[in-house]
């Protein structure tokens, strides 16, 4: 059987979720001694090194960009750094079940985006879809019903940042190497973290062994997680492929049992059933449409 593209794509950003959401937990084991800025800094030197090494045997750091797409590569990299120092100053001010709910509202907005900028063909029985699925997700996070605060105003601007992000990724021409735009990030977040680190503290806290094989593993993690995202945004349509971000949830339900000890709860599972059920239905009608003349919503 031959994969459309957008179920190439799909198959992509769910292997870029699982990888974030594994880098998250190996990140959270090596958390307790490490501040957190240096972990990120850590992390992303490692990243840096490893797409380096890779971009260089792929023959990739010999392609020349054109104008256009050096553009977009700096910007989708200013949109993740940017993104980034939202989300840790959110972080680090509001609960992070708050900031969570607020995050998950990005297949939507990626999705509008790209019908708004892109021209994207957006069915109703998809916007409905992700609207359901976001409901799934509210079920699943259940926020504390303490109203928000300014810095959920930096969550918000940092679902914003990680749209522009994403179109930028989608606007990049098929030539320009997804190791490259990667590298590109890794290079703007690890430089963020270093400019967090030496804000943080003065003296820096040395890992040991078990540290530096859980940011080692990390980092491995995060790097299959970049070049599958870059790789998924820009083979499909963003329409499809933004409410495969969920994923992410259900590893997180499976490594909080593995690592963690811990089991969600009834209303956590029915939320995650509908999550699922959700996305089994955009690929149902990713199907029923193949090969038919495209009749979805243009917004322009």
């Amino acid at each position: 059987m031959t994969l459309s593209d957008n179920m190439r794509a799909a198959l992509l950003i769910m292997a870029s979720m699982a990888a974030f959401t594994v880098n998250d937990a190996l990140m959270k084991l090596a958390s307790p001694n490490l501040p957190f800025f240096q972990q990120i800094f850590m992390r992303g030197a490692l990243i840096t090194i490893g797409l380096f090494i890779l971009a260089a045997i792929w023959g990739h750091l010999r392609f020349k960009p054109d104008r256009k797409d050096r553009l977009l590569t700096a910007l989708r990299t200013l949109a993740e750094a940017v993104g980034t120092v939202f989300f840790l100053t959110a972080l680090f001010s509001i609960p992070i079940a708050n900031l969570s709910a607020i995050l998950q509202a990005l297949p939507l907005t990626v999705t509008l985006a790209a019908a708004v900028f892109l021209g994207e063909p957006v069915g109703w029985r998809r916007i409905v879809a992700i609207l359901i699925g976001f409901v799934g997700v509210a079920i699943i996070i259940r926020p504390e019903a303490g109203g928000f605060s300014i810095y959920a105003l930096y969550g918000v601007a940092a679902v914003i940042a990680v749209t522009f992000r994403d179109l930028a990724a989608r606007k990049l021409s098929k030539a320009v190497p997804s190791s490259r735009v990667a590298l590109s990030a890794a290079i703007g977040v690890t430089l963020m973290a270093g400019v967090g680190s030496v804000i943080e503290q003065e003296v820096w806290v040395l890992p040991n062994l078990h540290e530096s094989l859980l940011l080692l593993g990390a980092a491995v993690c995060l790097m299959v997680g970049y070049i599958s995202a870059v790789a998924g945004m820009r083979l499909g349509e963003i329409g499809f492929v933004a409410p495969f971000r969920y994923t992410s949830l259900i590893v997180a339900l499976f490594l909080g049992l593995v690592f963690f000890n811990e089991w969600p709860d009834f209303w956590t599972m029915v939320g995650a059933g509908i999550v699922v059920t959700t996305g089994l239905f955009t690929i149902y009608r990713e199907r029923a449409t193949a090969g038919k003349p495209s009749i979805g919503l243009r917004v322009r």
